[in-house]
């Protein structure tokens, strides 16, 4: 069986991934820029065994795709499947999350079939924001990772190479997720994860790790095995991926009547003791506003947004997240078919 699909793929690394203050404060390593390029390397030779012709790579100041050009020009040497041609695509280089979005906005118009993102849930979101209904493979390569999957992105690769090659349809290939919308102050952001209203008065260094100035907590999913603050809503309630509820928080002080305490993992090795007053379920569509004085309003782990007394918080979950490709589904579904037959 031959693969000569002339597909398009994306690829989306953020350089910055995997280095904020939560790499001092808790016991996280730096993920390297060396990695980075060589998990990328990984995903070419996946694509091209299953014949994509084309990868459109975001640039970058760091090396990243520095190093990707280097072992292009050792891999044509090599007598191995070739890999696609990848095109680093001609844009400004801002070295901030506008990069992404504008790498994402070339990438949709020129109609790629799947976005791999390399980076944490800041950079999926980003993604997300602006790819529409391309579907995107998830990697970690951030610091808290809830969203994006810890894999070898060889398998993610393969599973993309599927899906752009037309073996696996889309409707098996992918899965919707949901996502939660939070407007305050005239702005309106995505969360892909969580939502959370703290008692920080600044955006200051954006992450949040410490659990004695959170209020509350908004989940589209719940995974008692994460890390960051999902983590929390995961060891009361879990809630999965494709469950159409989500999972609100109420933080309480400890010592307090009927407030619950127990330890989360708040971020990589850094374990801390929460106070909960209580929790529930969040319902599709259901508006939530929060009460809370002054603070800020932090997405998906990073501060994002500061409030005064008398302004309006309000919360919402939804189904309109992006869609990803469930590599594990894809790859079954090749091996029971046939499909990774050459």
């Amino acid at each position: 069986m031959s693969y000569s699909n002339p597909a398009s793929v994306g690829i989306i690394a953020n350089p910055a991934s995997g280095r904020d203050i939560r790499r001092l404060t808790a016991k996280a390593t730096v993920f390297p820029t060396i990695e980075k390029a060589n998990m990328i390397q990984r995903v070419l030779g996946a694509l091209g065994a299953f014949g994509v012709g084309h990868v459109m790579m975001m640039p970058d100041m760091t090396g990243i795709a520095a190093a990707v050009e280097r072992a292009i020009v050792a891999h044509r040497a090599e007598a191995h499947i070739p890999w696609p041609a990848v095109e680093f695509l001609n844009m400004d280089i801002s070295e901030s999350v506008t990069d992404t979005f504008n790498a994402v906005d070339l990438m949709v118009a020129r109609g790629v079939a799947a976005i791999v993102v390399l980076g944490g849930d800041g950079t999926h979101r980003a993604v997300a924001m602006r790819c529409g209904d391309v579907p995107i493979t998830t990697l970690s390569t951030g610091t808290n990772n809830a969203f994006p999957d810890l894999r070898e992105a060889t398998t993610a690769g393969f599973a993309t190479g599927l899906l752009a090659s037309g073996r696996v349809s889309r409707a098996e290939a992918t899965l919707a997720n949901k996502r939660i919308v939070v407007e305050a102050c005239g702005r309106c952001e995505v969360a892909l994860v969580d939502v959370c209203v703290t008692r920080h008065m600044h955006i200051a260094s954006r992450a949040v790790w410490q659990p004695e100035a959170l209020e509350e907590l908004f989940v589209a999913f719940a995974e008692p095995d994460s890390v960051g603050l999902s983590s929390i809503a995961g060891l009361l309630q879990p809630v999965r991926r494709d469950e159409p509820h989500g999972l609100r928080v109420r933080f309480g002080r400890a010592g307090g009547s009927g407030v619950r305490r127990f330890v989360a993992p708040i971020a990589p090795g850094l374990l801390e003791r929460v106070s909960v007053a209580k929790h529930g379920l969040m319902r599709p569509g259901e508006r939530v506003r929060v009460v809370s004085g002054a603070g800020t309003v932090a997405v998906d782990g990073e501060r994002e947004i500061e409030f005064g007394r008398g302004d309006t918080v309000e919360v919402m979950l939804d189904s309109n997240g992006p869609r990803t490709i469930d590599v594990a589904r894809t790859l079954h579904i090749a091996a029971t078919r046939g499909l990774l037959d050459v």
